[in-house]
C-alpha cells in the first residue's frame, strides 16, 4: 500500500529554476546568510561588542536554519536547471555555513540510507549521524553528548570515499568548497578590515569561532529531536514531525520530518499536501508529532524516557 503513495513533483517552464520559481525564496535566504556572514567580519572593528554578540548569536541560529532548511532542500531538489548554477550555489552555501555542501550531501544521503538506525551486532550504524550510534542497549545517546560532540565526529576520509563512488566531479567540487571556505576563514584570521589594514585578526576569530560551533550544535539539537521518539523499524515513522507554521516557513517545511523520511524527494512546496494525503495512515502507524519546533523538542511533555526502548514505546501525539 505505502509503495503506491506518491505526490506530483512541481514543474516549471523556467530556464533558471528546475522545479518551481518558489525556489527563489530559499536561494535568496542562502545569499542573505552569506551577506550576513561577511557583514559581521567587516562590522566587527567598528561595532560595540554587545551588538556583535547579538549578531553572533543570530548567526548561530542562521547556521541551524540554513543547514536544516536551505541546504537540506537543495540536496534533495537542487534549485537550478543549469548545473553550473547549482555548483556555484553549493560554494555560496559552503562559505556561509563554513562547511562543504557536497560533503554535507554525502553525510545526509547516508542518513537517509540508515534513517537513524540502531547499531548492528558489530556496533555499527548505516547512518553516520544516527542518534543511536553512540547510545547503549538500543537507546538513543544522551542529547548533551550528541549535541556537543557530533561536530567532532565527522570523518572526512570516509565522506570522501563515499563521494568517490559517485565519480570525480563530486570529489572535485567538495575539494573546491573546502578550499574556498577555509581560504575565506584564513583571510578573516589574517586581515583586520580597518584603515589602514591590520594583520592577525585574533580578536575576530575569538569572537566568531564559538558562534560557528554553537550554530552547528543547534543543528545537531534539531536533528536529535527530529528522530528521538521515532521508530527506526517503521518507514512511515522514521522521523518526528512538528507542524508549526512559522517554524516551517523558516525551515522550508523540514518540520514535516516523518513525511520527509518517508518520501525524501517531495518538494518543500508540496509537503503540506503530502501530509494531508497520508495523515490517516500516519495515525494508524503511530507517527510521533510534537508541538514545539524540533530545537525545543526537550520541552515536549510527552517525551519518551531514555531508559525505554524508544522506537517501541513511541505513540502519536497530536
Amino acid at each position: 500500500m505505502t509503495d503506491a503513495i506518491h505526490i506530483e513533483r512541481p514543474k516549471t517552464d523556467s530556464k533558471i529554476f528546475a522545479h518551481t520559481r518558489w525556489d527563489v525564496v530559499p536561494a535568496l535566504a542562502g545569499l542573505f546568510h552569506l551577506s550576513y556572514f561577511l557583514a559581521m567580519y567587516f562590522l566587527f572593528p567598528y561595532t560595540p561588542l554587545w551588538v556583535m554578540l547579538i549578531m553572533g548569536f543570530v548567526y548561530a541560529l542562521m547556521i541551524n536554519a540554513n543547514i536544516n532548511g536551505v541546504a537540506h532542500n537543495f540536496i534533495h531538489n537542487p534549485f537550478f536547471r543549469p548545473n553550473w548554477m547549482n555548483r556555484l550555489f553549493g560554494v555560496i552555501e559552503s562559505v556561509a555555513c563554513c562547511f562543504s555542501q557536497t560533503y554535507y550531501d554525502a553525510v545526509h544521503m547516508q542518513h537517509h540510507k540508515g534513517n537513524a538506525d540502531r547499531p548492528d551486532e558489530d556496533g555499527e550504524t548505516i547512518d553516520w549521524i544516527s542518534i543511536y550510534k553512540h547510545g547503549h542497549d538500543g537507546e538513543a545517546e544522551n542529547p548533551w553528548g550528541y549535541v556537543f560532540l557530533s561536530f567532532f565526529r565527522d570523518n572526512p576520509a570516509a565522506i570522501k570515499r563515499e563521494l568517490a563512488k559517485r565519480g570525480n566531479a563530486d570529489v572535485h567540487w567538495g575539494t573546491i568548497e573546502l578550499a574556498t571556505f577555509i581560504s575565506v576563514l584564513l583571510t578573516m584570521a589574517l586581515i583586520v578590515p580597518t584603515k589602514p589594514i591590520g594583520f592577525i585578526n585574533w580578536r575576530y576569530m575569538l569572537f566568531f569561532l564559538p558562534f560557528f560551533y554553537l550554530g552547528h550544535c543547534f543543528s545537531y539539537l534539531n536533528g536529535y529531536f527530529r528522530h528521538y521518539g521515532a521508530n527506526p523499524d517503521k518507514p512511515i515513522a522514521w522521523g518526528v514531525s512538528s507542524y508549526g507554521k512559522l517554524y516551517n516557513w523558516i525551515f522550508f517545511y523540514n518540520g514535516y520530518h516523518a513525511e520527509h523520511h518517508f518520501r525524501p524527494k517531495v518538494h518543500w512546496t508540496k509537503m503540506e499536501q503530502f501530509q494531508r494525503q497520508i495523515s490517516e495512515l500516519q495515525k494508524q502507524e503511530g507517527v510521533r508529532v510534537i508541538d514545539h519546533a524540533h530545537m525545543l523538542g526537550f520541552l515536549d511533555p510527552n517525551l519518551p524516557k531514555r531508559r525505554r526502548h524508544v522506537g517501541a514505546a513511541s505513540e502519536a501525539v497530536s
